[in-house]
């Protein structure tokens, strides 16, 4: 038995090297992007919504990607939702006024005011540690959950305000424009993302990829009408859930 433990110390020992680079990379590309967009908005290269909206779009998906330089291990789920954990208490912290970050604020706020951190922002954090540790990259239903609120709602926000002149009858906050991305950038970064998980040999037995397109496509219709409802501030925990539980009967 010794030497049975022995022989599988060097094993354990890289597994736990690969895991916490893959976790110090992880981290590093997140903040490089946040950092782009913070300092962006804050010399008025692009406007605040906008940089609040890359953000939302951007951080995740680079993020769940990053999810394939991890090992087998047990151990590196829990390394890989550091990194969302060590973000979303920065942005407790600067929401709380703890700590002072001018940049950060002007890049994810609407309107200057550190405490719209401890909304969307915040949620939208505290949405990626529960997927990470719960599904991982051996289920379809974190990722494609993540990706709809990454692509979907990021979309929506943008297009909407751009193109939205013609509001929803039920929310004049939403327009059908703005659905319409929800929609289509909802299934295209899941479905994108299903298709490129599971070349990567992360599901098995592998996806179905075309009855997965359909299963995404219901999926992303029922968040765009839970996207569209007239609940302020709550949609990256509304449409999150909806679509991992829809996910988890329908994956």
């Amino acid at each position: 038995m010794k030497h049975s433990l022995m022989g599988l110390s060097p094993l354990f020992t890289n597994n736990l090297t690969q895991d916490i680079v893959a976790t110090l990379v992880t981290f590093l590309l997140a903040l490089i992007w946040l950092r782009v967009m913070d300092t962006l908005a804050h010399w008025g290269l692009i406007e605040q919504k906008l940089s609040r909206k890359l953000i939302h779009i951007g951080t995740g998906p680079l993020f769940v990607l990053c999810w394939n330089l991890f090992s087998e291990e047990p151990q590196a789920r829990y390394l890989a939702a550091l990194t969302p954990l060590m973000i979303t208490l920065q942005f407790f912290a600067v929401g709380s006024g703890l700590i002072k970050d001018p940049a950060a604020v002007q890049a994810m706020t609407r309107n200057g005011d550190p405490r719209e951190i401890l909304r969307g922002p915040l949620y939208y954090g505290i949405v990626f540690v529960i997927c990470t540790l719960i599904f991982w990259r051996s289920s379809p239903v974190g990722v494609l959950a993540l990706m709809l609120m990454c692509g979907g709602d990021g979309l929506a926000d943008i297009v909407g305000r751009r193109l939205g002149t013609h509001k929803l009858p039920f929310n004049p906050n939403k327009s059908w424009a703005g659905s319409v991305a929800m929609f289509g950038g909802g299934f295209g970064f899941g479905f994108g993302s299903l298709a490129l998980f599971n070349a990567f040999g992360n599901f098995q037995p592998p996806l179905n990829l075309l009855t997965t397109a359909g299963v995404v496509g219901i999926i992303a219709l029922a968040a765009t009408i839970v996207e569209a409802l007239p609940f302020r501030n709550i949609d990256n925990l509304t449409l999150t859930g909806v679509a991992a539980v829809l996910g988890l009967g329908l994956l």
